[in-house]
């Protein structure tokens, strides 16, 4: 029993990169696993080398730019191709080698061997001999090449991945890849990594919202959701046993005590504002009834949190401010995780674009869709629909009519249900056992992963 433990005592070094959310949204949950318990930003920390933050900040300005031109009609469409063509994922159908390099993946190798970039970072991090865990493929390949000399885990943040994910000589590398769902953990393969590499763990969700291994928090919120989501009862009539087995004889209570409430989340770059205000304008007669709460994320991005504000007054929304339609906005990237996790708990309906908050459906939490940007959303969208718990927005216009026609069908309250039963949930214990497990060479029945 000592063992099972270990890892409270032997922790990890966590290494993130401040390029939009993803990467450290995917971090965040394994903070209590670090030495410091917190995270390092690969490509932001103290002291980094003029160098190395050139070479980052060519890599990101680009990326964010780019972005936020996507609305821009034409032009926007065709920057946003030819960037998206360096991280395109081929189809996984049919199966056949993948070996092949690509030019995202060489460019990569290419700059860290003739900059030493990342070398700074690597020696830094040498000097704690703990395993890393890193949501990045990059700085994996920085500690294969600098010679990084405990174990290397990769956490993978999307539903499917380009070659760019798996390392260029799998016969030399000693990177363990943790994969978010089965299709990752089969796509790893075709680009040539061994299956004993690869763990099926699930994404790494918030231990806020999930509680304990029992699931306790997350099983008490779903079934406050669901009276929200199935106001006259269809779904939860027909699948009561199910939801009691799952959730708790009494998990979903007669009458919910606050509106249903919508959270539409931004990109980390600030892409797809003006859908969120479009939605307002849709649903404006049933927020000022507060009929509805809707939660606007604007992030870390104080431009996008004054656009919202600007928007709204100019929908003559300027009472239902701070009341029934909220705006996330933190300056600091951790507390806005924090905050944003915290709203989850309240939220009925996630409506995004398929980012890593692709796997948040696991929570029971149904997911509209938002137009996908890039080969990766494309493949998160694909997943969500597959598994039932995600659906594309229809014509936002007509928002207050197919929203309330889904809410009485009792079709949320089921995508809700299936992003519980059908999406990875334990990733962030699994990933604990995993190296737990690697570290004290353990074999015992309480390591065996769950999904």
């Amino acid at each position: 029993m000592a063992k099972k433990n270990i890892i409270h005592k032997q922790k990890i070094c966590l290494v993130a990169v401040d390029l939009g959310y993803g990467h450290q949204r995917a971090a965040i949950p394994l903070r209590y696993l670090d030495h410091n318990r917190e995270m390092i930003l690969a490509n932001n920390y103290p002291n980094i080398p003029a160098k190395d933050l050139k070479i980052w900040l060519g890599g990101k300005k680009p990326y964010e730019i780019v972005s936020r031109a996507k609305r821009i009609p034409i032009i926007g469409d065709i920057l946003f191709w030819s960037m998206d063509q360096m991280q395109r994922i081929k189809n996984f159908y049919p199966r056949r080698n993948l070996l092949a390099k690509s030019l995202q993946l060489k460019t990569n190798i290419r700059m860290i061997r003739k900059h030493n970039w990342g070398k700074d970072l690597i020696d830094r991090l040498n000097k704690f001999n703990l395993p890393m865990v890193t949501t990045f493929f990059t700085v994996a390949y920085m500690a294969e090449e600098f010679n990084y000399q405990h174990d290397i885990y990769l956490v993978v943040c999307d539903a499917d991945v380009s070659r760019a994910w798996a390392a260029p000589d799998q016969m030399k590398s000693k990177i363990k890849y943790l994969a978010p769902n089965k299709r990752v953990y089969e796509r790893l393969q075709l680009y040539g990594v061994h299956e004993d590499k690869i763990f099926f763990t699930g994404f790494p969700l918030p231990l806020e919202n999930l509680g304990d291994e029992r699931l306790s928090v997350l099983k008490k919120d779903i079934g406050k959701r669901l009276r929200n989501l199935d106001p006259e009862n269809r779904y939860i009539a027909k699948y009561r046993m199910t939801i009691t087995e799952y959730l708790g004889k009494d998990a979903v209570p007669e009458k919910s005590n606050y509106p249903l409430t919508i959270t539409f989340a931004v990109g980390g770059a600030g892409s797809q504002r003006e859908l969120g205000i479009r939605i307002i304008k849709s649903l404006n007669n049933q927020i000022e009834k507060e009929e509805i709460r809707m939660i606007l994320v604007a992030g870390i991005r104080r431009e996008v949190k004054e656009y919202f504000e600007d928007k709204v007054k100019k929908l003559g929304l300027a009472k239902a401010l701070g009341k029934n339609i909220q705006i996330l906005h933190e300056d600091r990237r951790e507390k806005y995780f924090e905050n944003f996790n915290k709203i989850l708990r309240v939220t009925d309906i996630l409506w995004t674009k398929p980012s890593e908050l692709s796997f948040y459906c696991a929570l029971g939490l149904p997911i509209i869709i938002a137009e996908p940007l890039g080969s990766q959303e494309k493949f998160n969208r694909k997943w969500l629909i597959n598994i039932g718990s995600g659906v594309d927005a229809e014509n936002i216009k007509y928002t207050n009519e197919w929203l309330f026609d889904w809410l009485k069908s009792g079709w949320l309250a089921e995508a809700a249900m299936q992003g519980f039963f059908e999406a990875p949930k334990y990733g962030t214990f699994n990933i604990e056992k995993i190296i737990c497990r690697s570290l004290e060479n353990i074999n015992e029945p309480d390591t065996v992963l769950r999904y």
